[in-house]
């Protein structure tokens, strides 16, 4: 092992401490437009001395900083810029199971994650690369691919605390699903050896051959049928996945029409559903007119418009019908999310939108401000940037909200054939499958914007960086079911309070 001492992680003291305004600096700057082309040799040397400068061994490690911030203490300074009422539904979210406590404390491991070693390569992170942020979903081209799907958190900086993210998600649902400690070394080992192995393939490809590749449906039941023949997937498991990827086709803008709409009066509006879907109208301040309501999201609208490419786009054929706040997910409740009823030729062409609050990511504290002074442009530039396929209905805008704010939204489809894993019903031979189709996905999302051939040279052909994550996850899912513990005992002092089963 090298005798120099691991990069310190930036941000490493914590959320309000100022060591690393030059780290931090150093990781939100901006790349160069169009960079002279390095020799390849170099790229690879660059590789082998943040090997040398960061073994991949130091990657095992963790233990929470003396001055670790309170994970109660984030969760709540986080909710201070959320819907007041919906931040209970959030606790009552993340109330359910240390995974589900997990999915909404991307926050607290940011925080953790500045005070850990790194290697000094960036790439743009998703940012909040769980399991459950990868799944099925349309590409433009009307064809089903397997990718990342969330990237409210999207920021440039150390590819490693995605690896880790992603390779405590699966230690952590393994425990929830009751597999065995073996078991559940061997599902975080194969995704992170997936990583190590796409990466380096993708350090082999010639440039415009790594930026165009990507998984599609086909390809994964295909490989899903070979783990069948090689016994280490069940028929049912693979009957299963074939199925879902069917199921996604449905799961349109039509679907979505039809489960969230009704005729009042003759006209269609969202169905009221409070508090997870309540009508623009009935949030409005008194003696507001809808009119004057929506003339806020018709603004929404136009801005939005000039974020999409294309002169004639199709959301020009489309009306505006109605509005509504919806509640998604877990860490995102307490965000102000919309959706959005637009109607093209008649009632059997609607398109609905979602315009989902864009505040700064998590990561922003540890690695500095974003370049783009608009969050919604954060996102949905780094949402190109890792995604081999986007939303063509995918933008942003800036508008006063109805409250008279100023916020950042980006828009995209509520549905397109979008799919995922059922992490409370996965097998242990299933979960193995998954955890290498994410791990192969992030690598090729890191390779995009990345030194691919830096990182594979850092990663290299043996497992020293696999076995390493595999501990890095186990110990940070102790920490995870220490802070669930905490969490659950402020709720049940009041300290927080937590809104059940919605």
């Amino acid at each position: 092992m090298a005798t120099e001492e691991p990069t310190a992680g930036p941000g490493g003291e914590g959320l309000r401490g100022d060591a690393a305004s030059d780290e931090a600096a150093r990781w939100s700057t901006p790349a160069p437009r169009l960079r002279r082309r390095e020799a390849l040799e170099h790229r690879v040397a660059r590789g082998r001395r943040s090997r040398t400068a960061t073994p991949r061994s130091v990657h095992a490690g963790w233990e929470p900083a003396p001055n670790r911030p309170d994970p109660i203490a984030l969760l709540q300074e986080q909710a201070e810029s959320r819907v007041p009422e919906l931040v209970p539904i959030r606790h009552g979210r993340m109330l359910v199971g240390p995974f589900a406590f997990f999915r909404g404390a991307a926050l607290v491991m940011a925080a953790d994650l500045a005070a850990t070693p790194h290697s000094g390569l960036t790439v743009q992170l998703c940012g909040d690369a769980h399991l459950s942020n990868f799944g099925v979903f349309a590409s433009p081209e009307r064809r089903i691919v397997f990718d990342i799907n969330d990237f409210d958190e999207t920021l440039p900086g150390p590819w490693e605390w995605d690896v880790k993210r992603l390779a405590a998600s699966f230690e952590i649902a393994g425990r929830e699903r009751g597999f065995p400690a073996p078991d559940r070394r061997d599902i975080v080992a194969a995704t992170v050896r997936e990583y190590r192995k796409v990466m380096r393939e993708a350090a082999a490809m010639g440039t415009l051959e790594a930026w165009y590749a990507h998984l599609e449906i086909g390809e994964v039941l295909e490989w899903l049928d070979g783990e069948v023949r090689r016994k280490r997937l069940s028929k049912r498991e693979a009957r299963e996945a074939a199925q879902d990827a069917a199921k996604a086709r449905t799961r349109d803008s039509m679907r979505a029409f039809r489960r969230l709409t009704e005729e009042v009066d003759g006209e269609l509006r969202f169905a009221r559903d409070p508090p997870l879907i309540v009508p623009l109208e009935d949030l409005v301040a008194p003696g507001r007119r809808r009119d004057e309501s929506e003339a806020v999201i018709h603004a929404l609208l136009g801005s939005y418009r000039d974020t999409l490419a294309g002169l004639h786009h199709p959301i020009e054929e489309f009306s505006y019908v109605d509005t509504a706040r919806k509640v998604v997910g877990v860490g995102s409740v307490g965000t102000r999310a919309w959706i959005l009823l637009l109607m093209g030729r008649d009632r059997r062409d609607p398109l609905v939108l979602q315009a989902k609050e864009a505040q700064a990511s998590v990561l922003e504290p540890f690695l500095g401000r974003s370049e783009y002074p608009h969050h919604g442009q954060r996102v949905v530039a780094g949402q190109r940037l890792m995604q081999a396929a986007t939303d063509i209905f995918l933008g942003w805008q800036r508008v006063p909200d109805i409250d008279g704010v100023t916020r950042d939204y980006y828009v995209r489809q509520l549905h397109d054939w979008k799919g995922s894993v059922d992490a409370d019903t996965v097998l242990v031979p299933g979960a193995t499958a998954y955890g290498r189709l994410c791990g192969a996905t992030l690598a090729r999302a890191h390779a995009r914007s990345g030194d691919r051939i830096a990182l594979a040279a850092y990663l290299g052909k043996g497992d020293a960086f696999d076995r390493a994550i595999v501990d890095f996850a186990a110990r940070y899912a102790d920490q995870n079911e220490r802070d669930y513990e905490a969490f659950t005992a402020a709720v049940n002092s009041g300290r927080l309070i937590a809104q059940t089963g919605l």
